[in-house]
């Protein structure tokens, strides 16, 4: 009898110990994809599950479109979410985040000694330069251009604004960079400089015989087990350098650690520490206000931000923040035109606290968080699934000549799941459109005004759309490009037999060259 109670025990015994085995695997498994990174509780790293719990509750609150996040701490992940329909395995548009890539590609080719720093810009390219040169441009070094300090009043970008979107001014960007006035001593001006990215990129390629990608790949990437990115190339075939990258959000967190450890990775110096400290250290003033995440200074391509950190960001919100201090690295990608929020609710809720022991379990609010990231999904368009007037039955319209060349529109905009089908003259598309979530599609054609848009050059055919009636005779339609930053908004709106259909880019550099402008046309009975 005392055996049979005891076997009871033993087996009550092992299965609590199987359940708390299953919650320590469930803990630490992340909520996406495996990850390069050892994962472990936030409490375990000295974090608050509350405070990360607050962090992403501000952003869905205060920032227009949080895509995904990553937190590491002491190298160990702690927090990782993506916001349906992004996700993990995704490649993202960097914006300008790509320009801190540039800085690591010049730090190798500095510590291979094919170029240094107090380097002429204009001697790499004697077949490109002015026939007047001017003293300024004379003194124009590599160190000038990865500080943003070329000595330019204005922006030498290649391109210009149009009434329809923007127009190349030359194919030749180098040329078009060393024509341009250099008013100012190099060295002396602070400008934020896209282009001066790009003349980085080109010079490794000249001395390399390598895209500054195809550069980085056995140095940098492959060590780093980051899939070689695509990087996009402008007219001359040069990695554009300032914009074009795209990659994961586990790539920037990853670069972000490759920094916080001094260019180590796995016990070997890739890159020297020296570069490091320069590269994100301040070697250029951009303003005094302390409180301001911009007014830190510059280092090489890389920003100083406030807790004595440094960042590579991009526009709309991609990020990488790396807290030395705090042994902390944070990586986002967004759309959001207020960035700067995004660095203030990091700041507010993740910093108060820490602390660089283990914090005691808290088992209550770790579930809660783990629940919240298991269900991130970005807010759906409020409305009705149909509408009393017109969202009874499909119903056909032809289309008024317009810039599409698009003849007519089908819309199904009733019951869970909506569509609309496009006919041109030799082809259709079809897009499916979610109503209770985000409905990704594979499209065969870009989508309506896409075409020409350079800004989404490859990324245009990957959708998820979402739609609702938000009046009886408007709907709708958000598609979110989820290889990018942007969004689109098609706005159908109905009056009698009269159709309108307008159209808003959100969280877009740049429109399509063709422009975008409303289209009409009238119901087929």
């Amino acid at each position: 009898m005392k055996n049979k109670k005891k076997r009871k025990y033993l087996n009550k015994k092992l299965r609590l110990n199987l359940l708390f085995i299953l919650f320590l695997f469930y803990a630490t498994s992340g909520h996406a994809q495996t990850s390069y990174f050892e994962t472990s509780t936030p409490e375990a790293q000295g974090m608050s599950s509350l405070n990360i719990l607050k962090f992403i509750e501000r952003l869905e609150a205060e920032i227009d479109a949080a895509h995904s996040f990553m937190i590491i701490r002491h190298g160990k992940l702690v927090s990782q979410g993506w916001w349906d329909p992004y996700q993990a395995t995704s490649s993202h548009n960097m914006m300008s985040l790509s320009k801190s890539f540039v800085s690591t590609a010049v730090g190798f080719a500095v510590q291979e000694q094919r170029i240094s720093l107090d380097d002429l810009v204009i001697s790499f390219f004697p077949d490109r330069v002015p026939d007047t040169l001017s003293w300024q441009l004379k003194e124009m070094r590599i160190r000038d251009l990865l500080t943003m300090n070329t000595g330019h009043r204005s922006e030498p970008l290649p391109f210009r604004k149009i009434k329809s979107g923007y127009e190349e001014i030359t194919s030749d960007w180098i040329k078009y960079f060393l024509s341009h006035e250099v008013e100012f001593m190099p060295g002396t001006h602070f400008l934020y400089n896209s282009m001066a990215s790009y003349m980085l990129s080109a010079i490794i390629q000249k001395v390399t015989g390598e895209k500054l990608v195809d550069y980085l790949d056995s140095r940098f990437f492959q060590p780093l087990e980051i899939i070689k990115p695509e990087w996009k190339s402008g007219p001359m075939g040069i990695n554009i350098g300032g914009w074009g990258l795209s990659i994961t959000t586990e790539d920037i967190a990853k670069l972000g650690q490759f920094y916080l450890q001094k260019g180590q990775w796995e016990g070997k110096q890739l890159l020297s520490e020296n570069w490091i400290e320069l590269a994100t250290s301040k070697q250029a003033s951009s303003g005094s206000n302390p409180n301001n995440d911009w007014a830190q200074g510059y280092g090489f391509q890389f920003w100083r931000s406030r807790h004595d950190s440094f960042r590579a960001d991009g526009t709309f919100g991609q990020f990488c923040l790396v807290l030395p201090q705090y042994n902390l690295v944070i990586a986002t990608t967004a759309g959001v035109y207020n960035m700067g929020q995004i660095m203030n609710i990091a700041w507010e809720t993740l910093l108060p606290g820490l602390q660089e022991i283990a914090l005691p379990n808290d088992t209550k609010n770790y579930q809660i968080l783990n629940n919240k990231l298991d269900a991130l999904q970005l807010p759906k368009i409020s409305g009705n699934k149909g509408s009393s007037v017109y969202g009874k039955k499909s119903s056909a319209y032809l289309l008024n000549e317009n810039p599409l060349g698009a003849n007519r529109i089908k819309l199904n905009l009733k019951g869970v799941n909506h569509s609309i089908e496009i006919t041109y003259d030799d082809k259709k598309q079809m897009i499916r459109i979610g109503s209770d979530k985000y409905l990704k599609n594979m499209l065969l054609l870009k989508p309506p005004f896409t075409e020409g848009l350079d800004y989404l050059d490859g990324q245009a055919l990957n959708i998820a759309a979402n739609g609702a009636w938000i009046s009886p005779k408007q709907y709708l339609l958000r598609m979110y490009f989820y290889e990018s930053t942007a969004s689109v908004d098609y706005i159908f709106n109905f009056e009698d037999n009269e159709f309108f259909w307008e159209t808003k880019f959100n969280h877009i550099g740049y429109t399509s060259k063709k422009g975008v402008f409303p289209i009409t046309g009238q119901k087929v009975e």
